[in-house]
């Protein structure tokens, strides 16, 4: 089993580079929000993802499709790829630093009130593989 985890590091250490990426860190919404939107557009070319985002009704929908169009402009003027060839190869939106508030309740009480927050990553991939 950790034979199959490390081919699978290594594979993950070649490839870092040469995809194009966006991330947005400490967006102001829950992760688990997020992914609900992310679910939607995994695997989608970026036309296809940018016609569903701007039809969903979420709140995340406009800051997901930020970073999609970031991760769009990264992959056209620093990687050379064309947009109609994109696909939305990994998003995932992990759990940022949480803000803690308090509340007054009642009996003299206080209750906690977390405020959460989240990073969103998105990884374009080419959906016209290069011959090398």
């Amino acid at each position: 089993m950790a034979t199959r985890q490390r081919e699978k590091a290594e594979k993950r250490a070649e490839m870092k580079d040469k995809r194009p990426t966006a991330k947005a860190r400490y967006v102001r919404i829950s992760s688990s929000k997020v992914r609900l939107v992310l679910d939607l557009i995994r695997g989608k070319s970026v036309a296809d993802a940018v016609a569903v985002l701007k039809n969903t009704p979420q709140a995340a929908s406009p800051i997901v499709e930020k970073v999609l169009n970031s991760a769009v402009a990264n992959a056209e003027n620093n990687k050379g790829l064309l947009r109609d060839d994109l696909i939305v190869a990994e998003v995932f939106a992990d759990q940022g630093p949480t803000l803690r508030r308090f509340r007054p309740v009642s009996r003299g009480r206080a209750m906690r009130i977390r405020k959460r927050s989240s990073h969103i990553t998105i990884i374009l991939d080419s959906a016209v593989k290069e011959e090398s």
